[in-house]
């Protein structure tokens, strides 16, 4: 053998193989192509068997995948909303505008954003009833922000957007990229409703959002971790957390009104994978059977990223 032939044979020894493992990757390739194209028809079988509009935005935090179904249609918040209001208070709080541990005085008395008119919401409306009972007394901001989340409390929910301003929430949504986000006010204002003066989300947002405290980056890591904590007391575990296996935790915020239901999550799985799921409705005409068909959905991504 010559000296360039010897000087030569180690690349393509090197090529060879290279080219004899390309069917192996294109294999694995197509593979991976196949279980997300199968993800996406399950999902919209599953979804399709009911009436309604439906959105899903899906992103594995380990792997980086995403599976978005909708993602920027626009749909009534109901109180998702209160996820980017805590965001905000954590955030005021971190800037030294209050401390979570301040207490605001319990009333029942806001103002319309039509017309500054006087409203008071009512308790048979709320699913947090004890905070009535407490009117005229005191409770810690973070008390408050607590409540507001895992029981959705809406009396709590007016009085923390009251303190921080809508106007507030919308624009750190916007810093954080979520374009779509739309906080104008606090809960049962009727004459803004109807005018279709609603705050408003998107699955894609509501992800981004997500993602930033489930990756430590909404306020600072310490807030976010906070925050997660909250999440996880979450007491309306019908959607997303309802299927899956006991060991998996979910840090997620549920929102619904009549013919519209939603789920928030990010979940975490006992080997250390962690993803963000977001499931949007309206206009259901059964509001129990879309609640079963997202809750199999959220079955149909745990098991995808259970197997990968």
């Amino acid at each position: 053998m010559d000296e360039l032939s010897q000087k030569f044979m180690p690349g393509s020894r090197r090529l060879s193989l290279l080219i004899a493992f390309i069917p192996f990757f294109m294999q694995v390739l197509l593979q991976g192509c196949q279980s997300d194209a199968d993800l996406r028809r399950q999902i919209e079988k599953e979804l399709s068997s009911v009436d309604g509009e439906f959105a899903v935005a899906f992103e594995d935090l380990t792997s980086g995948e995403q599976l978005l179904i909708n993602e920027r249609k626009h749909f009534h918040a109901a109180s998702t909303m209160k996820t980017p209001v805590m965001i905000e208070v954590f955030k005021q709080a971190a800037a030294g505008k209050f401390s979570l541990k301040d207490s605001i005085e319990i009333r029942n008395s806001f103002s319309s954003i039509v017309d500054k008119s006087s409203y008071s919401l009512k308790v048979e409306d709320d699913s947090d009833t004890l905070i009535y009972r407490q009117i005229g007394q005191r409770r810690t901001i973070y008390d408050l922000v607590y409540d507001m989340i895992i029981q959705s409390s809406n009396l709590a929910t007016n009085l923390v957007i009251e303190l921080v301003g809508p106007d507030n929430v919308t624009a750190t949504m916007r810093d954080y990229g979520a374009n779509d986000i739309q906080v104008l006010r606090g809960v049962e204002d009727q004459k803004a409703f109807d005018k279709g003066l609603n705050n408003s989300i998107t699955a894609f947002d509501q992800l981004l959002i997500m993602k930033k405290i489930a990756l430590g980056e909404a306020v600072s890591k310490e807030s976010s971790e906070a925050m997660m904590n909250i999440l996880f007391n979450q007491r309306f575990r019908e959607i997303i957390p309802a299927r899956l296996p006991s060991d998996v935790k979910v840090a997620d915020k549920r929102g619904w009104i009549k013919g519209l239901e939603h789920d928030c999550a990010i979940v975490l799985l006992p080997n250390g994978k962690k993803y963000v799921l977001i499931l949007l409705s309206d206009k259901l005409a059964d509001r129990n059977k879309a609640v079963g068909a997202m809750a199999n959905v959220s079955r149909l991504i745990y098991d995808h990223v259970a197997r990968e």
